[in-house]
């Protein structure tokens, strides 16, 4: 005996994923866009961040000549972390913003 098929539980499957797919589209180029400016906690480094994790930019405060270039390290790796963690909650929250209406596959 063949199965039914049933075509407009098909028809509403493929226009979700369609629709997924241009949200994801949609939420990777508006990743790219956001940008983050975090500071290491001495202020010796700042560090502009895009949503996709790439540095933008990078500023060393004038007083970095009174610092070890240890310290200068220190700060850049703090700087780098912060960045990490910025630039994770921005893609998190905009993933909410764009994809909170849509129900988890199970529940």
């Amino acid at each position: 005996m063949p199965r039914e098929i049933d075509e407009r539980w098909i028809e509403e499957a493929i226009e979700r994923y369609q629709r997924v797919e241009k949200l994801q589209a949609e939420f990777e180029q508006a990743v790219g866009g956001i940008e983050v400016t975090v500071r290491s906690p001495d202020g010796l480094v700042e560090l502009v961040v895009a949503g996709d994790g790439k540095v933008r930019d990078v500023v060393v405060s004038e007083s970095f000549a009174s610092h070890t270039a240890r310290d200068l390290s220190r700060a850049v790796k703090a700087a780098l972390a912060a960045a990490d963690d910025a630039a994770g909650w921005a893609r998190a929250k905009l993933h909410q913003d764009m994809y909170g209406e849509f129900r988890p596959l199970s529940s």
